[in-house]
């Protein structure tokens, strides 16, 4: 007992390489008993133990310890996996929830923003009737009605969804022409964004890799765009927005010339209400969230840096099985796989 309980209690709580080395040890020990050991205190002829007894022993001891200490630890490993599951869902429905909010937030607050908008884009028009065209508040006034105009056009774009029409389902475009239809509105006079691609080999000797095609959803448009402008808000004159593919991944890279992410952020990044402007401007750190958040769901996989000569960098990586549709669009194919067997009989 005083052999098998440490082994059998260290199963349940270490890690697998501290049970291998107790139970390495406890076996050291039990056959090294099995040959070097004291007698007990009672003469031979009363009370004698014969060496098959002590092989018996040995072989039983060693079972128990690695059958106990393997199942152990299994059923241990496998109550650890469940609660980090457990957990993983938790913070995953955490985070959707929070996506939902924001969008049931998003929602009303362009319903509220419809009528104030129009009161200040018909007044500002009604400014520059009657302000002179030479006057000082000329350019001003273009100004605010161009502003308004452009938010208008934002409302109507959010309320519309686009990318959901049935030419865009049915028809897919190349991966980097969807990633600069998503970042092209987000380009500023100030700063310049450069868009590459290039195709990867995994193995030498094998022909270039053709390049996905992608069906365009607003997640994807809104995720990308996103990116590119938190990316261009911070650009000091240049925004790189790479595109490239192997055989297995596909991978957006978008790299600025600003001051890159504080080290004391980076593990946190992705988490709401956080950013190093946050008050500042109107900003409330939901950029990067809301961007990830709607990238999960087309089945990215985000990280962050910072590049070694200044600079941040955010990589969205896919699997080309998951981005890359898959379905039938033909109806032979349709018919072949079954699908409209039924409305066939």
């Amino acid at each position: 007992m005083l052999i098998l309980a440490p082994i059998t209690i260290a199963a349940t709580v270490l890690s697998r390489r501290s049970t291998i080395i107790l139970g390495i040890l406890s076996i050291t020990c039990i056959s090294l008993l099995a040959f070097w050991y004291l007698p007990l205190p009672i003469p031979p002829d009363i009370f004698y133990i014969p060496p098959v007894y002590i092989v018996g022993i040995w072989v039983a001891l060693l079972t128990a310890i690695i059958l106990l200490a393997t199942y152990n630890w299994y059923l241990a490993e496998s109550g650890r996996r469940m609660s980090q599951a457990l957990f993983d869902t938790q913070m995953a429905l955490a985070r959707e929830q929070r996506h939902s909010a924001l969008g049931a937030l998003a929602a009303a607050v362009a319903h509220e923003l419809g009528s104030p908008l129009s009161t200040i884009a018909v007044v500002a028009k009604e400014i520059a009737h009657d302000a002179p065209d030479a006057g000082p508040l000329a350019e001003d006034v273009a100004l605010l009605i161009n502003q308004s105009e452009r938010c208008r056009e934002i409302l109507a774009e959010l309320a519309e969804r686009p990318g959901e029409s049935e030419e865009t389902i049915l028809r897919p475009i190349p991966l980097s022409g969807l990633v600069m239809a998503a970042a092209t509105p987000y380009a500023d006079a100030s700063v310049e964004v450069v868009f590459e691609k290039r195709a990867e080999k995994t193995e030498e000797g094998e022909a270039l890799p053709a390049e996905p095609q992608v069906e365009q959803s607003p997640e994807f448009m809104y995720g990308i765009g996103g990116l590119v402008h938190n990316a261009v808000g911070f650009a000091r004159e240049r925004v790189l927005v790479v595109t490239h593919w192997n055989t297995t991944d596909a991978t957006v890279e978008i790299l600025d010339d600003g001051p890159g992410f504080p080290q004391h952020i980076i593990q946190r990044l992705g988490d709401p209400y956080l950013s190093t402007r946050s008050g500042k401007g109107g900003h409330m750190g939901l950029g990067i969230f809301i961007s990830q958040t709607l990238l999960a769901q087309t089945g990215a996989v985000l990280s962050f840096g910072n590049r070694w000569n200044g600079g941040a960098m955010v990589t969205a990586r896919w699997p080309r099985s998951v981005l890359e549709p898959s379905a039938p669009s033909t109806e032979a194919d349709l018919t072949e796989n079954g699908l409209f067997g039924d409305a066939k009989r």
